[in-house]
């Protein structure tokens, strides 16, 4: 009888004792790459038709789960943008096949300007578009399917050396600020490095992780952001008859990946997956205003940025001193109605004037009068769709924030939500579930310059305003609701 009694008390220590482990382990996490490089040759760049590739393009994906009712997916695809219907399609073909929620997925471009294009205008286009779809789907099944026991760190470092506001006050006479339509702006953007009087705007140099780790501590996968518009300068190939063509590349999005984990290990496990998504970062890039920089060799730059924000990524994973087993995981989304701009008849008279001009009379204004002065008038046509859908996110991951919205959005923008958010950890990734142009403040749009020319940014000049509203609301419902 004291044997039995033995036994059952065994059994139920070991009951007790697995149930303890199955709660603690309740945190799953998964990481997945899937490689989109094209197979199809010529394929189209936006430098032309090319069949060099520099560099693999993928895509890359991060799952996580507390549980069933609480997940979220963020996967990363090498591309210039990504419209919303090739987003909400793979997220269905995912649901389907995993019963995971569409709005728990989230997916963004990198903006990396030289992938390849896709389309439904030539074959090595319609192949591409079948390629990237494809693995678009299939890098966030892997990520599900490899869920495992897992604890998640963040934090975040700086590296300013590599951030620039792009838009600029000149000095008069140095850089002329003369638009499309032929009037002035107050700023000009990429308008050289000599005459700078001061920026238009702020930087961000924050470098944000997301740093996932197995039950033992190995290194699983990690998201960085960081708010930095490509680098470019990507090698070309001169072909036999003198012909130069463009390299396939995923930029230093694609390099960071590859860079990031010796960071973490000497030898990183091979199915560690890390990925960088773009901030913020509308309004800027990496042109040294303001300071002198060496030549560059082609891809150099690329590499020196990747392997800045590795440092920067590996120095705030060493900040990291607790690992949440038990992150609370929540999700938020929101289809928000957009306004499309409507041009005042001042500007639809001046367009039309322009277009009655000769295609050199018109490029001898400004390279893009042509290009704005068509989105002009067609803004302007009575049967112009006057709004537009688009969808905005709010994901908690313990406690970490992650807002997303489907635009190139300027600096100032991902730091008011910074500023504002109730989360300690707050970063924005940009271009997420559709791409719909530049989206300025305000503010912004009174100084004029590219990124808030019709065409180019497509929205009413509130439209920054009520989605950041928006963002702020579903955190707040994030951060003030308890648990479950």
């Amino acid at each position: 009888m004291k044997s039995l009694t033995f036994f059952a008390s065994l059994l139920l220590i070991f009951s007790i004792s697995g149930n303890t482990s199955a709660d603690e382990t309740k945190f799953r996490a998964g990481a997945a790459v899937a490689d989109i490089s094209p197979d199809v040759f010529p394929f189209q760049l936006r430098s032309g038709p090319s069949k060099y590739v520099h560099d693999p393009i993928s895509v890359r994906a991060l799952a996580f789960e507390n549980g069933k009712d609480n997940r979220c997916l963020i996967a990363i695809i090498d591309a210039i943008g990504i419209g919303r219907e090739m987003a909400d399609e793979a997220k269905l073909v995912v649901a389907a096949k995993t019963g995971w929620r569409p709005e728990e997925m989230m997916v963004a471009a990198t903006h990396a300007h030289t992938t390849p294009k896709g389309g439904t205008t030539s074959p090595d286009r319609i192949a591409y578009e079948k390629k990237r779809r494809s693995g678009l789907a299939e890098a966030m099944l892997k990520a599900i399917e490899a869920l495992e026991p897992a604890r998640v760190g963040f934090a975040s470092d700086e590296d300013p050396s590599e951030v620039r506001n792009r838009r600029n006050f000149y000095e008069e006479g140095v850089s002329s600020t003369l638009n499309p339509l032929g009037g002035y702006d107050k700023v000009r953007m990429n308008g050289g490095t000599r005459g700078i009087v001061k920026p238009a705007g702020p930087v961000d140099p924050e470098i944000s992780v997301v740093d996932v780790r197995t039950a033992r501590g190995k290194p699983l996968g990690l998201l960085a952001n960081y708010a930095l518009h490509y680098v470019g300068a990507i090698p070309s190939v001169t072909e036999p008859d003198g012909r130069v063509r463009g390299m396939a590349s995923a930029d230093y999005f694609g390099e960071f990946a590859r860079v990031m984990p010796f960071r973490m290990s000497s030898r990183p496990p091979e199915n560690f997956v890390a990925m960088m998504s773009n901030g913020a970062s509308g309004d800027i890039n990496n042109i040294p205003f303001g300071i002198e920089r060496a030549p560059r060799a082609p891809f150099e730059q690329c590499r020196i940025v990747a392997a800045k924000t590795a440092d920067a990524s590996w120095r705030a994973v060493k900040k990291i001193e607790d690992y949440d087993t038990l992150p609370r995981i929540e999700t938020r989304q929101r289809e928000v109605t957009l306004t499309y701009r409507t041009p005042t008849e001042e500007e639809v008279a001046k367009a039309l004037k322009l277009l009655e001009l000769t295609s050199k009379e018109r490029n001898a204004i400004h390279s893009r009068t042509t290009s704005v002065a068509t989105h002009t008038v067609k803004y302007a046509k009575p049967e112009k769709q006057r709004t537009e859908n688009v969808i905005v996110q709010a994901f908690r991951i313990g406690d970490q924030a992650i807002v997303s919205m489907p635009f190139e959005v300027l600096v100032e923008i991902g730091l008011e939500i910074k500023e504002k958010s109730p989360a300690p950890r707050t970063f924005l990734i940009e271009l997420a579930n559709g791409s719909y142009g530049y989206l300025p403040p305000p503010n912004q749009h009174e100084l004029g310059g590219y990124e808030t020319w019709l065409g180019t940014s497509r929205f009413e000049k509130d439209s920054s305003v009520i989605l950041v509203k928006e963002l702020l609301e579903m955190l707040e419902e994030l951060w003030a609701t308890p648990a479950g």
